[in-house]
């Protein structure tokens, strides 16, 4: 490597000195012959001479070797540090082109996106054409194409509660009776062909879950192996196991999933650098011998442009900056992604990022997933635009699947395919969709966009409408009526006889198809994966900060504990030295949980790039292995220092370094056993659980807690696969073989042999580096586990499919009655649209008008704009807002973003928590006063939070019956949830669970709808909207528009802010509010028929533009109202407004509605909340109990836990209970007590916080929507609890006590019990506690550590309470543990009068348990009063923190 960098800066370095020979030689040629050339303007002059410069420059390029002439070329010379057109060239090597130069050059070549990309790709597609070089091309064909997915059927609900789970778990339930029917095949994609043609962008449309995402993974060589596929699919006639599919072509996600610590150009050029060249290299050797062979000069920004992207293994690549500028993100290029807790760049930057990632790449097909979702019209407009000119222009095959494209974006593609229910209804032209569709009797109506009449014609609910015979009959054409009638058509059939003739494989490229797995050699592809771990290691920092700054807290506390001058030397304290050495390793043990985390949380993002072939599982888990060495020793480096010498180990420097590099390989073997812990269980949940369960076993036979000599006989291996036994092994001989423990005890053992011999660790000195080795052996083990999990394993969330049995035999009858359907009754309609029954609400309301005037709302100036010179206190986002909503009168609310339209909801409706708000709110001609206004507003988000584990019916049923007057009956109550059901389209998904937006549950536009339904069941009579159409597909939004219709029509004012409408969605409204940047209001008044009122207004404008024939007048009133708009015409829509007589007819309008009707009252409730207190907790309770039946993941897995622990306790303390000799056997029994107290607790614990935390996000909307009180809220949150930490407190006495073998009184059982209830509702509230204290479960988990160590240490077992000093004392009382285990301890073994040997005297078990622990029987009362204190108070703090804290900022 290095010789080839060598010899390439000699080359260029030789073209220097060439080029400067001949400029002299130049020079003096021009003044011998400048006397004649004197005529000659000086312009002329120079530019002649550039032109010969850049031909002697070129002339010496080309006499280069080939290696370095495709590595050089001319570069517009600098000045000031900058490139400078016109000032002559330079020869670089275009290999080491700086960030500046880069810029330069994508700044020149692109200017105007729109206009210069297609100018660059025609100069790259005529300099190729020129010498005849073809660009490889891809055809894409599929044949019968078959998908077929395995589920699982369940009786009843599919719904996943506990009982469910644990039947999917133990496979010997399932076979009950009337269970014969459990697994079955659904099909996704049925028999489907077609080819998809080099040179042309396909459009691929439809409904979601008609298959989209399924047929794009397929064809690009990426579907699940879960996934049965059937049919052959083939590139250049090649079938996929022919070549490498993944390094050919791309897919595009529609998930966003990205690294959030890294920087959006790091990103693209990690991919640009993992996704290699391609074929480009080759072909610019070609170009360029060529052009030699033909001497053509070629342009020099095009060559060095194509030189800079054909060269591989570059860390930043001139293809970066061409991606980012081309799709807009050059404004964010070095901003880091972000994600919930970082902040980073917008929803519409990453999905964006997410389709740069991937075509940065060479691959010539790219299949394209949603990648418009959340953008705005015109974005999307360039995205497409962009897409088309690289097919066009370079040869690519692109694939396309979009939910809402606007008309101009439609008219971009080539082609269409329209998918319905897994088959193709139509593929060809995308002009010729139109006519086929004519031809079965379908027309689109003139103000339509072909895409939303395309999706709407292949509806059951939506097709009749369109029907365009109304003299003949109508009956339903199903998709497999239009498929058929497709494959009569012309176009079927010309698609049928192109598949009938197989491809020519003699003319594919030799380069179309990739056969290599990876684009770079091992060494490269691990120094890339290196890099990026540096990188991400320095981005991680602060955590890496925060737990050494952590640790040196823990150390501190732990050296005051166990003082120097607190100890001697001597068999007594020697216990106590053995007791910090052994919690040095349980910290540095649990020091490396967050490795799990941090593991998991890339997890999505690996697989993503495995999949995509950009390199193999051994290159990322190497650096994430090696580049973690430093940290474990800066770990180990700084507990020894600090604590070596305080706490008094045997003061010899040889030791001091021993017990350092035994506690780095031991904090290096933890983080290697999280991070395999991580790879297998993949989320965070079951990684957390399996981490907490492995802390226990290794603890467990680590050999303090139960003695190597006290465990069962066939239990021992145990201790030997343990690694911290070598930790134990290794710090113990290091210590107690030290020259100061040599003291003769009786009986001719020194202090340190006998010490040793007690807990069975009586090893030789050499054992020491053993363990050593045994524990850098577990490392590399772990990290080979690590490897081999993320080679071989499936990636998180590719889990089963389950449907009920219901749902199963529907799909079937459905297939099964297609004839029915083609023969069924025909029915005569009318052409118009369909309406819904227009049936009256069962329940009574007030129609109420709410007028505000001249509102204004401000924040305090944000840090930032004052730093930029911003100097005034206050911003105001709202300025002069004066209008009125009345009742059944759809009213949209519109702004370019940042204009204020959420703002405004949120002011009128009460929902702010910061800011200023002045003017007049008036609800019904009365001051609005916020307490009774929420009981009858209902506010849709625009970001659907709901609970995800209840269903929809359930979700109704809960928003009914805690908002609706407490006189209605329940009957009626009910009957008006159904009545919204099927107002909303909503009855036939009723008992599918919500889920979590994402990953389960119900679809987007599903959840928009519900979230509809939840506010419209409280019965309001004004109801705002916060964009209830984004991010839906056009039938979607169509589906919700006709409930919004449905639900003015009953007499509801509502109002809806709206982002992008469709032409059919905007004139759904009745009126508009048009605000501009800063909040003024530009228009407030009617929208007329077709929009006729606003476009007058507009119109009416001097210089504003005429709208077009058929545009889209909500994009047209947006464009001519822009900013950009007023600049150039030089006028302020908002005075404009004030000057018209729109303007005065809405004053007009306030006033009039200002003052209260004749005979109306004030809004007045007797109560804050629609249910009183009782009602309030029992609804919550209902919701919460459902909830926690349906949460396997939380309550199964903590159960299971339960029972696996307690018979691992049972078996390695088996029958220790009653056999009591020497102060050994009290201690083993307090290790079982100890361990079961801390790690049952720390499991439940860790595990309530994430449900807890998203339980909050829904309280929040609930509570702002004036369902309950935050105390009927937690109160119901804590006890739902309590039956599940009784099974569990009932499962682990069952098989523990027996198995230890403790005595068997009644009374002694009781306690046992008693302790151990009230121990972990102490860890569940607190971890309770610690989610209402925090902004978000990081933070909470963060702050649970330092709890655990406290816990830890002063729990009684480590250091007992005589000995903790008295400045600690305090933590000792305000632990819950050390109650826990005085009250365990005590109970069973306070009243025990048998006598047993201790440290060589005799004592009774009660004096013992009095002097060593300090443990009284006649105190217990108090213990037990202490125990029920600790639950009580921890739960009252939750329900006070909850309802005080409140972390969402509006």
């Amino acid at each position: 490597m290095a010789e080839l960098i060598g010899t390439e800066s000699d080359g260029i370095e030789s073209i220097r000195k060439e080029l400067s020979e001949l400029g002299r030689s130049l020079r003096s040629s021009f003044r011998l012959q400048g006397s004649s050339h004197r005529s000659i303007s000086s312009v002329s002059t120079t530019k002649d001479d550039i032109n010969d410069e850049y031909d002697l420059q070129w002339a010496v390029i080309e006499r280069l070797p080939t290696f370095e002439r495709l590595r050089s070329s001319l570069f517009d010379k600098e000045n000031d540090g900058r490139a400078v057109d016109g000032k002559g060239k330079k020869v670089v090597d275009i290999t080491k082109l700086g960030a500046l130069e880069r810029h330069f050059l994508v700044e020149k070549l692109i200017r105007h996106i729109a206009n210069d990309n297609l100018n660059l790709l025609r100069r790259i597609r005529d300099r190729t054409e020129k010498v005849g070089v073809k660009l490889p091309t891809i055809e894409v064909r599929y044949l019968n194409l078959c998908i077929q997915a395995d589920c699982e059927i369940v009786q009843g609900k599919p719904l996943p509660t506990l009982w469910n789970s644990l039947k999917s778990m133990l496979p010997g339930i399932p076979g009950m009776p009337g269970s014969e029917l459990r697994k079955a095949k659904i099909s996704i994609i049925k028999d489907v062909s077609g080819i998809i043609k080099p040179g042309r962008v396909t459009l691929l449309l439809g409904p979601p879950g008609c298959g989209k995402t399924s047929f794009l993974k397929s064809l690009s060589g990426i579907l699940s192996k879960s996934l049965e596929v059937t049919g052959t699919i083939s590139y250049n006639g090649q079938k996929l196991d022919e070549f490498i599919p993944q390094k050919t072509s791309a897919y595009i996600s529609q998930y966003d999933q990205h690294i959030p610590e890294m920087t959006v150009r790091e990103t693209m050029d990690f991919s640009a650098r993992c996704q290699g060249v391609g074929s480009r290299e080759d072909i610019m050797m070609e170009i360029s011998r060529r052009e030699k062979e033909a001497g053509i000069v070629p342009d020099p920004d095009i060559d060095t442009y194509m030189k800079a992207i054909a060269v591989k293994g570059l860390k930043r690549t001139l293809q970066t900056d061409y991606i980012l500028r081309i799709l807009g993100l050059d404004i964010c290029a070095d901003t880091l992604v972000g994600d919930p807790m970082r902040r980073g760049i917008s929803g519409g930057q990453k999905k964006r990022l997410t389709t740069a990632e991937m075509i940065v790449g060479p691959n010539k097909a790219l299949f394209m997933d949603e990648i418009t979702n959340g953008l705005d019209s015109s974005t999307a407009f360039q995205i497409v635009s962009c897409l088309q000119q690289l097919a066009h222009l370079t040869d690519a095959t692109i694939l396309v699947s979009l939910l809402q494209p606007t008309p101009e974006t439609f008219d971009l593609f080539d082609d269409l395919i329209l998918m319905a229910e897994g088959k193709i209804v139509y593929q060809g032209p995308r002009d010729q969709a139109l006519k086929f569709f004519e031809d079965c009797g379908f027309r689109c109506p003139e103000r339509k966009g072909v895409a939303d009449f395309l999706q709407e014609v292949i509806s059951r609910k939506d097709q009749a409408q369109y029907w365009q015979h109304p003299e003949l009959l109508y009956s339903y054409i199903s998709n497999d009526m239009f498929c058929s009638k497709f494959k009569e058509s012309n176009s079927g059939m010309k698609l049928d006889q192109e598949l009938s003739d197989t491809f020519d494989r003699s003319k594919s490229h030799k380069n179309a198809l990739s056969l290599n797995v990876y684009s770079l050699s091992r060494w490269e592809l691990l120094r890339a994966c290196m890099a990026r771990e540096l990188l991400l290691m320095r981005r991680n920092s602060f955590l890496y900060v925060f737990k050494t700054v952590q640790l040196i807290f823990i150390a501190s506390i732990t050296m005051t504990v166990f003082l120097r001058t607190r100890m001697g030397i001597d068999v007594f304290h020697a216990n106590y030295y053995m007791g910090s050495l052994f919690y040095a390793l349980v910290i540095l043990l649990v020091d490396g949980i967050p490795e799990s985390a941090l593991t998991v949380a890339r997890l999505a993002v690996f697989y993503k790039q495995k999949e995509l072939y950009f390199y193999p599982a051994w290159a990322y888990a190497i650096p994430a292995s090696i580049l973690k060495l430093p940290l474990s020793l800066l770990e180990s480096v700084v507990w020894t220092s600090l604590t070596y010498y305080v706490i008094g180990y045997s003061p010899e420097a040889g030791r001091f370094f021993r017990q350092l590099i035994l506690l780095f390989s031991v904090h290096l073997s933890s983080i290697s056993m999280y991070r395999f812990l991580a790879s297998i269980f993949q989320t965070v949940v079951a990684s957390t659980t399996a981490g907490s369960f492995a802390i226990l076993i290794v603890m467990l036979f680590g050999g303090f807690i139960i003695p190597k000599s006290s465990m069962p006989a066939w239990l021992k291996w145990g201790f030997w696969i343990s690694p911290i036994s070598y930790g134990e092994i290794g710090l113990s001989v290091n210590e107690f073989d030290a020259p100061r423990w040599k003291k003769i005890l009786s009986g001719n053992t020194t202090i340190g042999q006998a010490t040793l011999a007690s807990r069975g660790l009586n090893f030789d000195g050499y054992l020491f580096w053993v363990s050593v080795g045994a524990l850098l052996g577990f490392t590399l083990l772990f990290n080979i586990g690590f490897t081999l999990a993320l080679s071989f394993l499936k990636p998180p969330g590719s889990s089963r499919a389950i449907i009920s049995r219901e749902k199963y035999l529907h799909i079937h009858k459905t297939e099964d009655s297609h004839d029915s359907i083609k023969h069924g009754e025909p029915k005569k309609v009318s052409a118009g649209p369909v309406q819904s029954r227009n049936g009256r609400m069962v329940l009574p309301f007030t129609p109420l008008t709410i007028v505000f005037k001249d509102v204004q709302y401000y924040i305090d100036t944000p840090v930032e704009m004052r730093e930029r010179g911003f100097e005034q206190k206050r911003l105001q986002l709202l300025s002069d807002v004066t209008g009125a909503f009345r009742p059944g009168v759809l009213t949209a609310l519109m702004g370019v973003s940042g204009a204020g339209k959420t703002t405004l909801m949120d002011v009128l409706s009460g929902r702010k928590t910061t800011g200023y708000i002045e003017g007049e709110i008036k609800v019904g001609g009365y001051p609005k006063i916020q307490e009774t206004f929420a009981r009858i507003c209902g506010y849709c988000e625009q970001t659907d939070i709901h609970s995800p584990q209840i269903t929809v019916k359930e979700s109704l049923i809960f928003s009914a019956w805690l908002r609706l007057d407490p006189q209605i009956d329940s009957k009626r109550k009910i009957e008006f949830v159904n009545e919204v059901l099927e107002t909303i389209e909503l009855d036939g998904i009723k008992d599918s669970l919500v889920g979590i937006p994402g990953v389960s549950g119900l679809s987007t536009e599903q959840r928009k709808r519900l979230t509809i339904a939840v506010e419209l069941v409280a019965n309001p009579s004004i109801i705002f909207m916060d964009e209830p159409t984004t991010g839906l597909d056009a039938r979607a939004a169509a589906i919700v528009m006709r409930a919004v219709k449905n639900i003015v029509d009953t007499g509801r004012t509502i109002v809806c802010t709206i982002h992008q409408p469709s032409i059919d969605i905007f004139e759904a409204f009745d009126e508009l509010v048009l605000l501009k940047t800063g909040g003024r209001l530009i228009y407030s008044g009617p929208l007329g028929h077709n929009s006729t009122k606003i476009i007058e207004y507009f119109e009416s404008i001097p210089g504003v533009p005429k709208i077009k024939s058929n545009y889209n007048p909500a994009t047209w009133m947006l464009e001519v109202t822009s900013t950009s708009a007023e600049a150039e015409l030089g006028i302020d829509f908002a005075l404009i407004y004030r000057d018209s007589a729109v303007y005065k007819t809405n004053k007009e309008l306030v006033k009039q509605l200002s003052t209260p009707p004749i005979g109306s009252s004030d809004l007045h409730f007797s109560s804050q909340f629609s249910q009183n207190w009782w009602g309030q907790f029992k609804s919550c309770l209902w919701k919460q109990y459902l909830s926690y039946w349906r949460s396997p993941s939380y309550n199964l897995m903590r159960t299971l836990h339960t029972f696996a622990a307690s018979f691992l306790f049972g078996v390695l303390f088996w029958n220790q209970g009653k056999k009591l000799n020497n102060q050994q056997n009290l201690f083993n029994i307090l290790g079982a007590m100890y361990i079961a107290v801390i790690f049952l607790g720390i499991n439940n614990c860790s595990s309530v916080l994430q449900y807890v935390a998203m339980a909050r996000t829904v309280m929040y909307r609930e509570r702002f929507a004036g369902m309950y009180s935050s105390w009927a809220f937690s109160l119901a949150q804590v006890v739902v609890e309590i039956p599940y930490i009784l099974v569990q407190v009932i499962s682990f006495v069952i098989i523990t006590y027996p198995m230890i073998g403790y005595f068997g009184s009644a009374y002694k059982i009781f306690w046992y019990s008693y302790v151990m209830f009230c121990s972990l509702l102490s860890f569940n509230y607190l971890g309770m506690l610690l989610v209402s204290l925090t902004p978000n479960f990081m933070v909470a988990a963060i702050l649970q550590s330092a709890f655990y160590t406290s816990f830890n240490l002063f729990a009684g077992f480590l250091i007992p309470k005589p000995k903790i000093p008295k400045w600690w004392i305090w933590l000792y009382y305000a632990c819950p543990t050390s109650w826990a285990l005085n009250g365990i301890l005590t109970s069973q073994y306070g009243d025990i009068d048998k006598e047993i040997m201790v440290f060589g005297e005799t004592k009774t078990v009660a004096a013992f348990l009095k002097d060593y622990f300090g443990f009284h029987h006649d105190q217990l009362y108090v213990v037990a009063i202490v125990l029920t204190a600790f639950p009580f108070v921890l739960a009252t703090l939750f329900a006070y923190c909850i309802g005080h804290f409140n972390f969402q900022r509006r």
